[in-house]
C-alpha cells in the first residue's frame, strides 16, 4: 500500500507503508494522509512510531505472494 507523504521540503511522494515509522521518527515528513485525512506531524496525535521503527523482532505479518508463486498457482 502506498501512503501518500509531503516532506519537509513540500516535495509530494508516496512511500511504502513499512516506511512511514522511519519517515516519522526521522522528521523526514511534515505530512502524511489517512483515509480520514492528513495528518501534521507537529499537530496531530500519531502513534509513537520511534517504537515501531525501533522493531528488530522476526517478521510474523503474511508475506505477499511473490510473482513466481502466482505464476506456479497459474
Amino acid at each position: 500500500m502506498l501512503i501518500p507523504v509531503i516532506y519537509n521540503n513540500g516535495n509530494h511522494d508516496q512511500v511504502k507503508g513499512f516506511m512511514l515509522p522511519k519517515l516519522i521518527a526521522n522528521n523526514g515528513i511534515s505530512m502524511f494522509k489517512r483515509s480520514s485525512g492528513w495528518v501534521l506531524i507537529e499537530v496531530d496525535e500519531i502513534r509513537d512510531m520511534t517504537k515501531i521503527a525501533r522493531y528488530s523482532g522476526e517478521e510474523r505479518r503474511q508475506e505477499e505472494f511473490k510473482i513466481h508463486e502466482l505464476i506456479d498457482i497459474i
